[in-house]
């Protein structure tokens, strides 16, 4: 096991800065994921720590050593990539082995790490197959397994589940998670899926345009976004924004009046999410009173698409609803589940 450091970051490509001043510690056993889009720099800080990229700027330590300068093979990390990395015309076998051989060790040494890799993974019986046998859950089984059997500091992951399916994604999420409570091991993931960032990592990285926007664990970013990209980018459906005014702890903006407690007046944007607004029976007490422009009933919840004063947005309400377009409803906003940010710079105001 080991620390990661990170230390004034950065990554330039001809002219382009595609990190920026990333200040960021993993901790000695952690799960960190960096999510965010495509294009934000989180792999190519993920091929910087691993040795794959030339730092432009900035030091990587890990467990306390400055690696800028080792070759990737000296840094003890192991990594597994999206497409797993296969050598087709090797077995199974051979490819858990093919590590530990290229270090020169034992025979014995190397049939009892690839054995007990294969028991961890449940692919013991699939040892003397070949790639082009095995389904894409079964490959990346035995991608993770040429990376357990390195015994590495450092584990770390480049979007390893993008080619699964969606039943796939979420079975490998529980497998790699029940790999890091087994093993340990720090482990560094990749994903622009920000589901997988929530239900996976100790703590998550948010990152935009090269610059980490917030790093926190899952719940306190969800629930408490630095600024609006977190707030849009994280959680499922995304965040409604209306543009307004606050004046007197009050926030205004066309069909909406909100308490808008310790936000200094000013020009403000709201942001609450569809799962946080609360259908009101009657209009006295309702924040909002809007027309339905369409429902979406999914079963164990309802989306509804709603108008107030030509501005749209989304209400999630658990359970079916015998709601329909054109009906007009009203909603409250309860004060705790309401965020406020600067419209110009995007940062938090409350």
């Amino acid at each position: 096991m080991a620390r990661v450091d990170l230390f004034g970051l950065n990554k330039t490509f001809g002219q382009d800065r595609v990190v920026r001043d990333v200040n960021l510690s993993i901790e000695d056993g952690e799960f960190m994921v960096l999510v965010g889009p495509s294009g934000c720099g989180k792999s190519t800080i993920l091929r910087m720590i691993a040795g794959l990229e030339e730092v432009t700027d900035g030091v990587i330590k890990i467990d306390g050593r400055a690696v800028n300068d080792l070759e990737p093979a000296s840094r003890n990390l192991a990594m597994v990539f999206q497409n797993y990395a296969l050598y087709p015309h090797m077995t199974v076998y051979k490819n858990l082995a093919f590590p530990l051989k290229m270090r020169g060790e034992n025979k014995d040494a190397i049939d009892g790490r690839v054995r007990e890799a294969a028991e961890i993974l449940g692919i013991a019986d699939m040892l003397e197959r070949k790639p082009k046998t095995l389904s894409g859950g079964q490959m990346q089984r035995v991608a993770l397994g040429r990376a357990i059997v390195r015994n590495p500091l450092v584990f770390l992951f480049d979007e390893p589940l993008s080619n699964l399916d969606a039943k796939k994604r979420v079975e490998m999420r529980a497998e790699i998670g029940r790999l890091h409570q087994r093993l340990g091991t720090t482990m560094i993931y990749v994903t622009h899926d920000q589901e997988e960032a929530m239900t996976m990592g100790s703590r998550i990285a948010v990152l935009e345009g090269g610059v980490l926007q917030q790093v926190d664990e899952p719940m306190n970013v969800y629930h408490r976004p630095a600024n609006r990209f977190v707030a849009s980018f994280i959680g499922s459906p995304a965040m409604n924004f209306f543009k307004g005014a606050v004046l007197n702890n009050v926030f205004v903006t066309a069909g909406i009046s909100v308490p808008a407690d310790d936000v200094a007046d000013g020009d403000a944007i709201l942001g609450i999410r569809p799962h946080d607004i609360v259908h009101a029976e009657g209009e006295e007490d309702a924040a909002v009173s809007a027309i339905v422009d369409s429902v979406e009933s999914l079963g164990s919840e309802t989306h509804c698409r709603c108008t107030v004063e030509t501005k749209p947005f989304l209400v999630s309400m658990a359970g079916h609803r015998p709601i329909a377009r054109g009906d007009r409803m009203a909603f409250v906003f309860p004060p705790e589940r309401m965020h406020f940010f600067d419209p110009e710079t995007g940062e938090r105001l409350a």
